[in-house]
């Protein structure tokens, strides 16, 4: 059931994806301008050590769990006491008038449940790798504003310049809030409401309708894959709020003393504009952050309660 429920949300998200695809091309294009700027080297090292490798350790982790799951899950209907497909379906014949029929069916199943699991890896990689990206390119920003006017060659001209740029980098990481917001609202909810649902699933099929060592272990895996599935783009959502409030005090520790008026009144309206609080929100009500996923492991248990009080 949990199996069924999670490719509907899957496809659901597919589907969302699809239909905001020239967003995320924006979104895209964006993140590669504001990789043209990384210059330094203490930002490229940053950049490199602190984003793309995170973002490349989050890739192998979704995927090694999706290899994982797909391994326990065929383990899983290999070793059954009795012998039966991986899930229930139709077939035009009587899988059980041979053993050729039944695992030619059986590997059919196989195939399809692993194909299903590696093409929900762009759905499940997506947020969070976008997320970590902005929220390394936000650091970036906030390392270059408090390094205004600090070097040794900086010369009022010079420091006109690079406010000029920090804002326009700025106004394109808002830009991208933007798309995300619009991106991310309708696939993140269901992504939630399917979380807490498939979850509390899991934990009663642990405790109650485990056959054997192999089903404890693929329901096992399959819950930590859907914590895995579901914590970093929580998490990253987190980290993108933050270090866009910490943009104000990076502003005001730039050497802005003893610069011209017109240069302060502009430092002052970009400080005023990095006040607001900047939040990305699924289905326009629950925050992608932190607060989210543990709401979703809340809801999760009540789910998980109620069912073992409907069993009593």
């Amino acid at each position: 059931m949990e199996m069924e429920d999670e490719t509907c949300v899957q496809s659901f998200k597919i589907i969302c994806f699809v239909w905001k695809m020239e967003e995320i091309k924006k979104i895209e294009r964006l993140l590669v301008e504001l990789d043209e700027r990384v210059e330094t080297a203490a930002d490229r090292t940053y950049f490199q050590r602190e984003t793309l490798r995170v973002a490349d350790f989050i890739w192998k982790s979704i995927l090694f769990a999706a290899l994982l799951a797909i391994g326990t899950g065929t383990a899983f209907g290999l070793f059954k006491h009795d012998r039966k497909l991986l899930y229930p379906g139709w077939f035009p014949y009587d899988i059980h008038s041979s053993n050729l029929r039944f695992w030619l069916s059986f590997a059919y199943q196989a195939a399809g449940h692993s194909l299903a699991i590696l093409q929900n890896l762009t759905n499940d990689s997506y947020p969070p790798m976008t997320f970590c990206l902005v929220a390394g390119h936000v650091r970036l920003l906030s390392m270059r504003l408090s390094r205004m006017g600090y070097e040794r060659k900086s010369t009022r001209g010079r420091m006109v310049r690079e406010l000029v740029e920090n804002i326009e980098d700025h106004r394109k990481l808002m830009k991208i809030v933007e798309h995300l917001r619009s991106t991310m609202h309708l696939p993140q909810l269901g992504q939630f409401i399917s979380s807490g649902i498939n979850i509390s699933i899991t934990l009663v099929n642990i405790l109650f309708f485990a056959e054997n060592n192999f089903a404890m272990t693929y329901y096992g895996v399959y819950f930590v894959a859907m914590l895995v599935e579901l914590f970093p783009s929580c998490y990253y959502g987190t980290l993108v709020s933050m270090e866009l409030d910490r943009l104000t005090d990076s502003i005001f520790s730039s050497n802005w003393v003893g610069m011209e008026r017109g240069y302060c009144r502009t430092l002052l309206i970009f400080m005023q504009l990095t006040l607001a609080k900047v939040e990305i929100r699924a289905g326009g009500m629950i925050g992608i952050s932190l607060n989210a996923f543990f709401a979703t492991i809340r809801m999760a248990y009540s789910f998980f309660t109620v069912a073992i009080s409907l069993r009593k």
